[in-house]
This record gives structure tokens, sequence and C-alpha cells, in this order.
């Protein structure tokens, strides 16, 4: 959990540092990131500990001295077994509750520590947005504070057309000299232009697009930071996804997108079935037959002229057609993969207390196969099946996500295939068998050499 928690701080330097923190504000930050890690580190945990502990037992003879008083390995691993079944449900109710509610507080956490220090969240070669009226791009900073800017672009709104940046600002050079807990934010540009678009109520005026232009040497530009200096880290903001929600809210968010999405596809398909104008020509209380003719049979009915304007409408008509079908599968496709990551979402919940009983029966008897304890061999054979457990997880997740795998599967993959390792282990470990028999692998061969040779060997 340690080394977790210290990889999700160096994740996220950059969203706490230079920011003044308090020192409450980042114990926050840990307390609520640790429980999004659980479904990481648990996993790995109970391999690791199983192959150490059994592992242990087993090079110190202790399961030889069970075993000859009569306690079989099934007898030594009762009470572990039982402890396991205990934890993968509490694991299940952790995730189904407290992780939700966990990553809420996060994303809210992350999203209020971002508003605390708006002159921060300019950077580089991006628009920033500074406040609900100022969009800024700087092509490069400089200076102990990054307070020199260079190439600077400023979209500035007004009030006339709130969702329209109507004022464009251009300089080569600027600087910031607010003063420290200043609610304004104080930029001096050097040496730009100042473009202003005229809004006029006459509309054919206003296709022109007038815009009136200033060239300035200096030019100071205050911005009123004191409702974004006034946020509270606490706020709750309405933000959530597929992370943020118990199984119970899963299911009913999964079949209200699954319904929306079905009606969306039906209605695209109905619109450009109106589209083609087939339903004009189809009328279901007709019984009679229609019969139709050649496509070149009714172009001999019209002339040349016509006959071109005809395939000219029907090629418009195909492309446009064409366009809008692209349009709406890149939207389709979003959909599809939003619906994906809740339904992964939601068998995540259930895997992970699976997989924990799973990797379990992986470990113990491994440990007990391989007859090593301590940090050296165990660590290493735990972390190589973990990471072939946890990539194989990813590399699936990723695929159902794009809609390439379905997402119960996708889910459930990497523990299913531990499953079968899990049960071959646990055999070989009740029937006090090795990982492999190499004796016989040895004499299997052995005695095919001995037959060859006696076959080759002139009586």
């Amino acid at each position: 959990m340690f080394i977790f928690v210290l990889q999700s701080v160096w994740l996220y330097i950059s969203e706490l540092a230079g920011r003044d923190l308090d020192i409450t504000v980042i114990f926050k930050f840990l307390i609520y990131v640790t429980p999004t890690l659980i479904p990481m580190i648990l996993p790995l945990t109970i391999l690791v500990a199983s192959i150490m502990v059994f592992g242990s037992l087993s090079e110190n003879y202790e399961f030889a001295a069970m075993k000859s008083t009569g306690i079989s390995l099934q007898r030594a691993m009762k009470s572990l077994i039982v402890f396991i079944l205990f934890l993968s449900i509490t694991v299940f109710f952790f995730a189904n509750n407290v992780i939700p509610t966990a990553q809420y507080k996060f994303v809210n956490l992350r999203k209020n520590i971002a508003k605390l220090k708006p002159s921060m969240a300019i950077a580089e070669g991006q628009f920033s947005q500074i406040g609900d009226a100022f969009n800024i791009k700087v092509g490069k900073k400089s200076g102990e504070r990054g307070q020199y800017l260079h190439d600077v672009i400023i979209h500035k709104k007004k009030e006339i057309k709130p969702n329209a940046n109507l004022t464009v600002i251009v300089s080569k050079k600027g600087e910031l000299v607010s003063a420290e807990d200043s609610n304004t934010l104080s930029l001096v540009l050097k040496e730009g232009n100042y473009y202003d678009e005229v809004v006029l109520k006459d509309f054919n005026k206003q296709k022109k697009k007038p815009f009136i232009k200033s060239s300035f040497k200096e030019y100071t530009l205050n911005i009123d930071l004191t409702e974004l200096n006034n946020k509270d880290v606490d706020k709750e903001n309405k933000i959530n996804n597929q992370n943020m929600y118990n199984a119970r809210e899963l299911v009913t968010e999964i079949d209200s997108l699954s319904a929306k999405f079905t009606n969306d596809i039906q209605r695209y398909s109905n619109s450009m079935l109106n589209r083609s104008g087939l339903p004009k020509f189809y009328n279901k209380k007709d019984t009679i037959k229609h019969q139709y003719l050649p496509l070149d049979t009714l172009l001999s009915k019209y002339s040349l002229k016509q006959q071109t304007q005809i395939a000219t409408m029907a090629h418009n008509s195909i492309k446009s057609a064409v366009q809008t079908v692209k349009s709406k599968k890149k939207e389709f496709f979003i959909k599809a993969r939003r619906l994906n990551k809740y339904e992964i979402a939601l068998n995540e919940k259930f895997a992970l207390a699976v997989a924990c009983i799973i990797l379990f029966f992986v470990g113990a008897p491994l440990g007990a196969i391989i007859r090593k304890g301590g940090m050296g061999l165990p660590m290493v054979v735990a972390l190589l099946l973990f990471l072939t457990y946890h990539f194989i997880g990813v590399f699936a997740k990723n695929s159902a996500e794009n809609g390439a795998l379905h997402p119960f599967i996708a889910t459930w993959l990497s523990t299913f295939i531990m499953l079968p390792l899990s049960i071959w282990l646990t055999y070989r470990a009740t029937t006090d068998q090795g990982i492999f028999d190499i004796d016989s692998f040895t004499q299997r061969f052995s005695g095919i050499f001995k037959k060859k040779n006696k076959e080759n060997t002139p009586e």
C-alpha cells in the first residue's frame, strides 16, 4: 500500500505542487486515493502472503510434522479458507460502497484543488481557462515563477454573447505582476493587437463580420479572481462516472443507457428509411404486388439532361447519407463505449471478490510446492503471476471498451485463466507432487533412446 500511495502522489504531483495547500488537504487527498488502490493491491497481497507463509511452513518442515500427526494439507488450510471467504465477502461490500464514495471524493477534491491557484493553470502550448470569461494560451513561459510569457493569445467573452469569443488579444510578450494573496490577476501585455468583433442587429451587415482592430505597446489586463480564490476544497460538484456507483445504481444506469441507446439506433434507422423515400412507395393496405422496372429502363423514359440531373441528385443524396452514417457511427461508438464501461464496472465488483479466493488457491499450494519462504523466490513468483493476471485483465478491458470483446468476458477473463491453474496446483500440492515430475520426464526420454539403441544394435 505504501508503494502504491507513493506512486499515486508522484502521478498527481503536478496538481499538488505550488498551490500552498494545507497539510489537512494533502491528508484528505491520500485518504481518498487509498481505497481506490484496493482492487489492485489486495489480490497481489493475498498472492504474495499465501506463497510466503506456505513456502515458509514447507521449508521448515512444518507440513511434514502436521502430516506425521495425521493433519492433511486440506485440514491445515481450512481456517485460512474460511478467512479468505469472509475477506472476499467484505471486499465486495467495500468495493460496492466505500470505493465509489472515495472515488467521488477524490475526483471532487482534485477538481477543487485545480481552482485554488488559477495563475498556475496557464500551461504552455494550450488554451487554459481562467474564470468564465478568459481563455489564455502562451507559447513559452520563463522566469523563476513562470511570470514571463511569450506569444500570448487571449480569448475573451462578453455578456452580449457569453458562448462566443468576441474579443481576441494577441501580444508578443506578457508578464504576471499580481501581488501575493491578491484577488486580481494582473497581466501586462506588450507589443500586440486588440481585435474586437462588433455585434450588429442587422443580419445582412453582421454577415460581413465587422471588427475593430487596435495596436498597443503596453496593455494591462486585470482578471478578478475573487470567486475563484474563495473556492472551497470540500465543495460538492456535479460529477459522476461509472466508478462512483454501487452495484444497484450501476444496474439501473445500464438499463437506462441501454434502452436509450437502442431507441437512438431505432430512431436513426427510421430517419434514414424516411429520408430514402421508400415509405412513400409502400402501402401496407395495398395487397397488389408491385413490379419494378430495371434502372436503365426507367432512365430511358427521360431526356439526357433529365437523366444527368437524376444521376447527380442520386449521387448527392448517397454522398450526404454516407457522411451522416459516418458521423452517427462515431456518436454511437462513444455511447457504446460508455455503456461498456458501466458494464465493466459492475462486473469488476464481483470479479474482485472471486479473484481473492482464486489467487489464494494459486499462492497457497504453490508455496507448499516450491518450499521457499521469505522475500526471495516467493516474491518473484508472485509478481510474475500477478503481472500475468493484471495485464491480461487490462488488455481485455481495453478491448471491451472498444467493443472488440464482451464486457463480461473481458472482466472475468484473467480470473477464468487463473481458475484451472489454482485447481491444478491444489491437486498437485495435496497429492505431494511437484509442479513438474522431472524424474518421470527424463525416464520417458531415456526409455525412448534405449529403445532406439536396441533397434540399431546388430544381432
